[in-house]
């Protein structure tokens, strides 16, 4: 049977759960997904899980708080002047607390994504938000059936 190299290509069932088991992406109930280990499609420390596993295997990694999408980084919270975001978006949008907006990266080749958690007093012009992947410091389950390794 193959087995799971750096850089294979796989068709797979995964299952990721949050710290409180409720599912965060399912694809057992769906068409398989497919995707090239290395490429960034999943997080370092499950593809290193995935190494090594032989096609059909079905099996669950526990992985602890902070090792599949790293540990909180205070660096990572910052405010964020209202104007900048009216003169790079919708100068009409208005953000409230949990919203998850869009940022370009430096190069405009990509995006990352910040959750504001505060937003200012209208005569401060600024909302607080925090760039660490949600799932920063939390553990998760995978789940993972491979149907293919190439």
């Amino acid at each position: 049977m193959p087995q799971v190299q750096p850089g294979s290509f796989l068709t797979l069932h995964y299952r990721l759960a949050g710290p409180d088991g409720a599912a965060i992406v399912n694809t057992f109930n769906d068409k398989p997904a497919t995707l090239s280990l290395g490429t960034g499609q999943l997080a370092p420390a499950i593809e290193r899980r995935l190494l090594g596993l032989e096609e059909g295997t079905r099996t669950v990694f526990e992985l602890p708080a902070g090792e599949a999408f790293g540990q909180r980084n205070p660096e990572l919270i910052q405010r964020v002047k209202l104007a900048l975001l009216r003169e790079l978006g919708d100068p009409d949008e208005q953000y409230q607390v949990g919203d998850v907006v869009q940022f370009p990266t430096p190069d405009g080749q990509g995006s990352y994504a910040g959750l504001v958690r505060e937003v200012g007093p209208v005569e401060q012009d600024w909302a607080l938000f925090d760039f660490n992947h949600p799932l920063a410091d939390q553990p998760v389950s995978f789940e993972v059936q491979l149907i293919g390794v190439l």
